[in-house]
C-alpha cells in the first residue's frame, strides 16, 4: 500500500492525487460541457436558426481537451509546493494552452460567419471575397495571439518584430511570386473585375468564373475543361466580361443575285426591317446595300438583342435567318452564291488558234 503522506517534489501523495483529481475533474466537466452544447445546440439549430447559438456550437467543436487539460493542470496544482522551475514550466504549458485554445475558439467564430454569410447571400461579389476575408482574418488572428502569447511567456516582442524586419525582405524577395499572386487576389476581390458566375475571356481563354483563390482563378470553359490562371497573369492581361452587357449587338451578313432589279433591291433594307421588329426582345438597327461582291450583292445588318444571354441571342438569329428566307421566295429575290458566267462572242476570238467548227468536222 502507498503512504499517501509520502512525499514526492516536496508535496505529499495525497495532496498530489487531489490536485490532479482536480484538473481531471475541471476537463471531465469542460468535455461534458463541449458534448451537451453541441448536441443540444444541434437539434436548437435544427428547429430555430438562431445565430448566437449556432455560434456557440461552432466554437464549442474547436475545444480541445488537451489544450484545456494544459490550464486545469496549473489550477489543480496552485495548492502544492512545487519547485520554482517546476512551477514556471506549468505556468508556460498552461499559458501557450491558453492562448492557442482562445484562437481555436475565435477561428471558429470567423469560420462560422464566413460560412453563414456565403450560403444566406445572393451577391455573388461578396462570396468571391470570402476566401480573401478568411485569410487575411485568420492571419491576423493568429499573429495577434502569437504575440501576445510570446509577450506573456516574456520574450521581448518588440525586438523580435525589429529583428524580423531585416529577414522579411530576404523572405519577401523568395516568395514574390507567391505574394503578387495575393495582391493580386486582393486587387480582384477590391476592384471587382468579375465574380464568381461571370463568364469572360481572357487572351484565347473563355468560361465562367468558379472560383477566385489565393493564387489561381478557376474557369470552366463551355466545352467542360477546368482553366487554371495565375491571379498575377490574370491582371496583366485584358479581360473582356461578358456577364456585365447589358444588350448583345449582333451582325450578320448576306448576298443577293446582280439579275435583281433596282425597285426589288431598294425593298430589301425595309423587308430585314419588318422582320427583325416582329423577333421579341430585339431592336433593330441598321440594313444596308453594302457594296458590290465578286457575285453578289451584299447587305450589312446590325440589331441588337435585349438580353445578353448568348443561347437567346442565336434562336432570334436563327428565326430572323428562316423568316428572310421564306420572304425572299415569297418576293422572288435569289440568294446569291459563288458563281461564274462565261460569256463567249466567238470561238476565234474566244480560243485563239483554234481551227473552224467546219474544218474540224472534215
Amino acid at each position: 500500500m502507498f503512504d499517501l503522506q509520502t512525499e514526492w517534489l516536496g508535496s505529499t501523495l495525497l495532496e498530489w492525487a487531489t490536485a490532479l483529481g482536480m484538473a481531471l475533474t475541471i476537463n471531465v466537466l469542460f468535455g461534458v460541457a463541449k458534448w451537451l452544447i453541441v448536441k443540444r445546440g444541434t437539434k436548437v439549430s435544427q428547429k430555430f436558426s438562431g445565430s448566437a447559438n449556432d455560434a456557440l456550437v461552432a466554437m464549442a467543436r474547436r475545444t480541445q481537451q488537451i489544450l484545456i487539460l494544459g490550464v486545469t493542470l496549473l489550477i489543480g496544482t496552485r495548492y502544492l509546493d512545487l519547485a520554482a522551475s517546476i512551477d514556471r514550466v506549468l505556468i508556460k504549458v498552461a499559458t501557450v494552452s491558453a492562448f492557442l485554445q482562445f484562437g481555436l475558439w475565435l477561428s471558429g467564430a470567423l469560420d462560422f460567419w464566413i460560412d453563414r454569410y456565403r450560403h444566406t447571400t445572393t451577391n455573388k461579389s461578396a462570396t468571391t471575397s470570402l476566401s480573401a476575408v478568411s485569410f487575411i482574418g485568420k492571419l491576423l488572428l493568429w499573429a495577434l495571439i502569437l504575440m501576445l502569447m510570446l509577450d506573456n511567456l516574456g520574450v521581448n516582442v518588440t525586438a523580435m518584430v525589429a529583428g524580423l524586419g531585416v529577414g522579411g525582405i530576404a523572405v519577401a524577395l523568395a516568395v514574390q511570386n507567391i505574394l503578387g499572386d495575393l495582391f493580386a487576389s486582393l486587387s480582384i476581390v477590391v476592384d471587382k473585375p468579375f465574380v464568381v458566375g461571370d463568364t469572360i475571356t481572357v487572351d484565347s481563354f473563355t468560361g465562367t468564373v468558379e472560383q477566385v483563390g489565393l493564387k489561381t482563378t478557376r474557369l470552366r470553359s463551355s466545352t467542360g475543361e477546368q482553366i487554371i490562371i495565375s491571379n498575377s497573369d490574370l491582371l496583366k492581361t485584358r479581360i473582356r466580361n461578358f456577364k456585365r452587357m447589358r444588350e448583345r449587338r449582333m451582325l450578320f451578313t448576306f448576298g443577293v443575285v446582280y439579275e435583281i432589279t433596282p425597285e426589288l433591291l431598294a425593298r430589301i433594307p425595309g423587308m430585314v426591317r419588318e422582320i427583325v421588329e416582329s423577333v421579341p426582345h430585339t431592336r433593330f438597327d441598321r440594313a444596308h446595300f453594302r457594296g458590290f461582291g465578286a457575285s453578289s450583292l451584299d447587305f450589312e445588318v446590325v440589331f441588337w438583342m435585349l438580353t445578353p444571354d448568348f443561347n437567346p441571342s442565336l434562336d432570334a438569329q436563327q428565326e430572323i435567318n428562316l423568316a428572310l428566307f421564306r420572304r425572299f421566295g415569297e418576293e422572288g429575290i435569289a440568294f446569291a452564291y459563288p458563281t461564274q458566267t462565261l460569256i463567249v462572242q466567238g470561238q476565234a476570238e474566244q480560243f485563239p488558234g483554234a481551227a473552224p467548227a467546219a474544218e474540224a468536222a472534215g
